[in-house]
């Protein structure tokens, strides 16, 4: 690191458990976001501005003035802009250094298979099913650790699937693809401004422990928030033998 280096990230560095060591890891990683709304745009300003070496932000959509209740990485100014190439642009002021890499086409298996293929560490920020576990596939096949997080009205949730490890589950065991959920929308049933960023800020957290090599992760146990009373819980989520995705 040169001497700026060592001053932006002085508080990282001051940290016992991070130092020189685990920030020039995070340096030296890739990230990739999937989503760049509610909850990619805390994801991506914190990795932006931990100092992420390379960081790929994926989505097809465009800012949209009712975006901006909760989606902090855009603003007024880019209405229409694609979210991504705007998430880019705050990330750049915060942290010139920063290389991100914009794909602006919607997350499909092809795709995936490829960027999945080059990141250290992938954040699931979508916000529906068929992506997810089409990313949650492309990281059981190339073994990469994959940050998920959702939110919807009051309600959060958190994990993280590490195929890397023989005993962590992978999406598909908690939530698999044959299983009917209801596919809600922030269009259709809102969602409390604050929970994205509680969520989010969590997920990037997530991503910066596994690439520095600090604590323990969530793998293996599921973080459910209940906004509304600003209550935790959690659930311990084995891996299933029986699972299609990550038991072949």
């Amino acid at each position: 690191m040169n001497d700026d280096q060592l001053l932006r990230y002085s508080r990282h560095i001051l940290l016992n458990e991070m130092g020189i060591e685990g920030q020039e890891k995070i340096l030296s990683s890739h990230a990739l976001i999937i989503g760049a709304g509610g909850l990619g745009s805390p994801v991506a300003l914190y990795l932006g501005s931990a100092g992420l070496g390379q960081i790929t932000i994926v989505d097809n959509d465009v800012v949209d003035m009712t975006n901006l209740q909760r989606q902090i990485a855009h603003n007024m100014a880019r209405a229409g802009m694609n979210k991504a190439q705007s998430a880019r642009e705050s990330i750049a002021s915060i942290n010139p250094e920063a290389h991100v890499h914009c794909i602006t086409e919607r997350a499909d298996a092809a795709l995936l298979d490829t960027l999945v293929a080059q990141a250290d560490v992938i954040l699931d920020c979508c916000d529906n099913f068929a992506t997810r576990h089409a990313v949650n596939a492309a990281c059981v096949k190339h073994k990469k650790p994959l940050v998920s997080g959702a939110a919807i009205r009051f309600d959060g949730q958190i994990s993280v699937f590490d195929p890397r490890s023989d005993t962590s589950p992978c999406y598909a065991c908690v939530f698999p693809a044959q299983a009917t959920f209801e596919e809600t929308r922030c269009a259709t049933m809102g969602v409390f401004a604050p929970l994205v960023g509680i969520i989010g800020s969590m997920q990037a957290a997530e991503a910066l422990k596994l690439l520095a090599g600090v604590g323990s992760s969530l793998a293996g146990r599921l973080l459910m928030l209940d906004g509304r009373a600003m209550e935790w819980n959690e659930v311990r989520v084995p891996r299933q033998k029986s699972c299609p995705v990550c038991s072949v």
